[in-house]
Order: C-alpha cells, then structure tokens, then sequence
C-alpha cells in the first residue's frame, strides 16, 4: 500500500501513516484554502459589477501548488459556504448570489483549480514557462464560467467587453508573478529545480 502524500508545487511530501490525522491535515489545508480565497476577495479595486480581486491568484496557487483533489475541495467550500450565507465573495454571500452576474466567476474557481492542479500533475509545474501555462488554462476556465454566466445578463460581446478583457493584463501580470515566485522557491529548496 503507497503511503498518502501532500502535493506541494511538483513535490509530493509523505502524509502520516495515521489516516485520522492524514485526513485532519487535508481539511484543515481545504479550508485554509477557502479562507484564502475569501481574504482575497477583500483586496478589490471596484472597476464596475466585476471587481478586480486576488482571488484568481488563490484559486490558480491552491490547484497547481496542491494538485487537482485538494485545489477544487477548497473552491467547493468556498462556493458551498458562500452560499451558506458566510459572506466572502467580493459582494457577500447567500443563495442569492446564485442570480448574481458575477456568480459565474466563482462557479469557474471549483473547474479551473482542479484543471490547474490536474496540468500540474502531468508535469505542468515542474518549472516557471509550463506553470503559466496550466495557470493561464486555469484562468481561461474562469474567464469563460464567468462571461457565459454573465451573458445571461447581456449580450455575450458586453459581457466579454466588462468581464473579460480588463482583466486579461492584470491576469497576467498574476500567474507571471505567481510562476517567479514558484521559480524562486524552487531554486532555493532541495526539493527541486527552476
């Protein structure tokens, strides 16, 4: 039987033999992800009904630093507990965020985190140039949950023109960022290589 391990980035770190605290570890990591991902609804610079946030940031960072599994269990609880009525989104939280224009943005988080975390799987963060690609993969996913959702609310080429393409720099100039510091981290540990 293969003992259970943590993905960090590329790296698989070992997990207890203890499934109780193996299993405690993995919550507690889901929800720090959630978490996460709510505090990063908080750093917003309102341009209209779609916020510039951190949040695309997060949910790239949980699936490919994390792996597929454990990326999109923490944007599920996110989600879930966003419309449980905590109130982290960007705007709030409650089942009435579900008519929300926005609501496709964060329904994409759950698809993309596990995208990322599954390109990254296949070797997609062992360094900087492929983990921008599966983070760009990963926020293409968002971009299209979010622009169809908010094409309910308009026609699909408004949609695209306030929720989708002044974004596109900011986005990037994230998984650039994001893809360094993955670079940076990796030269410096004996885990592994830039």
């Amino acid at each position: 039987m293969q003992a259970k391990s943590l993905r960090l980035g590329g790296i698989s770190l070992p997990l207890t033999g203890n499934k109780t605290i193996s299993l405690l570890i993995e919550l507690a990591l889901v929800l720090g992800l959630a978490v996460a991902t709510a505090l990063s609804a908080e750093v917003k610079i309102g341009i209209g009904i779609i916020p510039i946030t951190l949040q695309t940031l997060v949910v790239l960072l949980s699936g490919i630093l994390f792996g597929s599994r454990t990326g999109a269990a923490a944007q599920a609880a996110y989600l879930l507990g966003g419309l449980a009525g905590i109130p982290w989104f960007a705007a709030g939280g409650g089942l009435a965020y579900l008519l929300s224009p926005t609501f496709g943005y964060i329904a994409g988080f759950v698809v993309a985190a596990y995208i990322t975390g599954l390109l990254a799987e296949n070797g997609w963060a062992k360094n900087s140039i492929s983990a921008a690609g599966a983070m760009a993969a990963g926020n293409a996913v968002i971009y299209i949950f979010g622009a169809l959702w908010l094409a309910k609310y308009m026609p699909l080429s408004g949609a695209l023109a306030i929720g989708v393409y002044p974004f596109l720099a900011g986005d990037a100039l994230k998984i650039g960022a994001a893809a360094s510091a993955m670079a940076l981290v990796r030269s410096i540990s004996r885990f592994g290589r830039v």
